[in-house]
């Protein structure tokens, strides 16, 4: 291993391999995960220079990725150091993070599976009781933070302020909002309505010192409206939640290009009507918003995309979620925000801790 100097920049360790992503990969060439994904830490790196890499996966289709581009990559083979994985490579980059080769974790694992490997190696901050996976999207607004999105199905409310918490400061760090809004998601419109862990967690909220704003209860069609900047779910609801948003986006882009193509007349609008097309395009991509991370943990790891939508633009996004959250201080920002909180209005085990450390 390469020694690390204190001026170095962040060290990312970086998933290329094959093996961690999607179902149907073993038809899918090492080569183009390697590429994708090294162009991807490239793209990076100018908008993030200084920082370093650490490559896992098939060391030949890493080399023949760098190899094969141009001044980009010879520019990114100067800061990476590649190790090969001839087991999945996502273990072997937590490791790194866990041992303090690396500063965080970019993989394109699926979501449960880096989350239960990052939560295995890596204990919780001392004020959090468990982790969540954090996502920004489109709204009409703008964008928001949703989470739980998979990592606690079960949840009580003291993880839901803890989530609150990590969301409203993701928001802050990585969408650079100022006091953002924090709504509870519920499938009614009362308080009283809700399920008596939503109805606590509300009444706690509403007591917290919080870095944000807790505007109260929202539901599922506030999610698209915007209607708050962070919405806290357990991570049943949210990672159903996430699903149905992608499968609406990937209808409405198939009926549009069914509608463009059902007539010449319609493809002459299209053609005319092409920047405003663009402009949509744009504002909706998905690699736009890859990068969810699982936050809670001493250490960071983002998911980029799975095999199925590996893509260069995506990598880079995620890359830069994480170097967001690190520049911006997340954890320490979280610890501190955590222990604000009165320990009778965040309970959990975390509170309990908090009271155990100020009597001793």
């Amino acid at each position: 291993m390469t020694a690390r100097r204190p001026s170095d920049g962040l060290v990312i360790a970086l998933d290329a391999a094959v093996a961690d992503r999607a179902a149907g990969a073993d038809q899918i060439a090492a080569s183009a995960v390697a590429a994708a994904v090294v162009a991807g830490a490239a793209r990076a790196l100018k908008h993030y220079p200084g920082n370093r890499f650490l490559l896992f996966g098939d060391e030949a289709a890493i080399a023949g990725a760098l190899a094969a581009g141009g001044a980009d990559m010879r520019a990114l083979a100067e800061v990476a150091e590649v190790r090969p994985a001839p087991l999945p490579a996502m273990p072997l980059a937590v490791d790194a993070l866990q041992a303090g080769a690396a500063d965080c974790v970019v993989s394109g694992a699926p979501t449960g599976a880096l989350t239960a490997a990052a939560a295995g190696a890596l204990p919780t901050l001392a004020e959090i009781d468990r982790p969540a996976v954090a996502w920004f999207f489109p709204t009409r607004r703008g964008e928001s933070v949703m989470l739980d999105l998979g990592a606690q199905a079960d949840c009580g409310p003291a993880h839901l302020v803890q989530f609150a918490l990590m969301g409203a400061l993701f928001a802050e760090t990585v969408l650079g909002l100022v006091s953002p809004s924090i709504g509870v998601l519920t499938g009614a419109s009362e308080a009283l309505k809700g399920h008596e862990v939503v109805s606590e967690a509300v009444a706690r909220l509403s007591a917290a010192t919080l870095p944000g704003r807790f505007h109260g209860l929202v539901q599922g069609d506030d999610i698209a409206a915007g209607t708050v900047d962070v919405v806290v779910t357990d991570g049943f609801t949210g990672n159903v939640a996430r699903k149905a948003a992608a499968g609406a986006a990937a209808l409405s882009q198939d009926w549009q290009r069914r509608a463009v193509r059902s007539s010449p007349l319609a493809g002459l609008g299209h053609r005319i009507g092409r920047s405003a097309f663009t402009k949509l395009g744009q504002r909706v991509d998905p690699r736009r918003y890859d990068g969810a991370a699982v936050l809670g943990l001493q250490g960071l790891c983002v998911r980029a995309p799975s095999l199925t939508d590996v893509d260069a633009i995506a990598i880079a996004n995620a890359i830069g979620v994480a170097v967001d959250l690190l520049r911006g201080g997340f954890n320490d920002r979280l610890s501190a925000a955590a222990r604000r909180l009165r320990p009778d209005t965040v309970g959990g085990a975390a509170a309990t801790r908090a009271i155990e450390m100020a009597g001793a």
